[in-house]
């Protein structure tokens, strides 16, 4: 009941506040037809980081983990015209349905998608210069969370906003004793956030047609 009951409420406030278009809808079934996991933000949680971007005033967006392209397009979607995402792929599957999927929505000139490890890709971004990201949203695969929050912060700056994506894992989050590498990144992660004198956060538990989860988010200050 309580799945039922959470996937409803979802699509009472979608219903209501979330408007998907073609772009979003297909998306999501040409992620679905190709076999990508589904593991895309829900729309509701995709609207909020296109609210979150907006009210940051963001104009360069980092996006660690693109799979079909679902929350690039509500990120891309929410930078002025002359804004930039750059969003990070390891898996070629992925990054083909996703370059399909941002080309139908018209957004290949704001969102450049990089194919290739985010741990090999992330530092050619420092070396180009391209930072600081105005926002940051992690959504990779999360024993490397740590690894993907230390390469955040050298490429953002006061005023920048770092969402780290499915950190309750069921409730899992809070075994220490747990040996599955995600729960024992996504503890780390947030660990080091709660120590980074240059962060301060908050998480929030989350329900809805995706099941239980939940994620942080984390104002860089100094």
């Amino acid at each position: 009941m309580a799945q039922q009951t959470w996937t409803a409420v979802d699509d009472y406030f979608n219903g209501l506040l979330v408007a998907e278009d073609d772009a979003l809808l297909d998306a999501v079934a040409d992620s679905t037809a190709a076999d990508l996991p589904a593991h895309q933000v829900a729309p509701n949680q995709g609207k909020l980081l296109h609210l979150l971007a907006r009210i940051s005033g963001a104009r360069s967006i980092l996006e660690i983990g693109t799979l079909g392209g679902y929350s690039t397009i509500w990120l891309a979607r929410a930078l002025p015209a002359d804004g930039q995402l750059v969003t990070l792929e390891a898996d070629h599957r992925c990054a083909e349905v996703a370059t399909a999927n941002l080309t139908r929505a018209g957004l290949t000139d704001r969102v450049e998608l990089r194919h290739g490890q985010a741990l090999d890709t992330l530092p050619e971004l420092a070396a180009e210069g391209r930072a600081p990201f105005d926002l940051v949203f992690i959504d990779a695969d999360k024993p490397s969370n740590p690894a993907y929050l230390e390469w955040a912060l050298r490429l953002t700056r006061p005023g920048s906003l770092i969402i780290g994506d499915n950190v309750v894992r069921d409730g899992a989050v809070t075994d220490p004793t747990s040996d599955d590498p995600r729960v024992r990144g996504v503890r780390t992660f947030t660990e080091q956030i709660a120590a980074h004198p240059r962060l301060t956060a908050t998480a929030l538990q989350t329900v809805g047609s995706k099941g239980y989860d939940g994620f942080v988010l984390a104002l860089v200050t100094d």
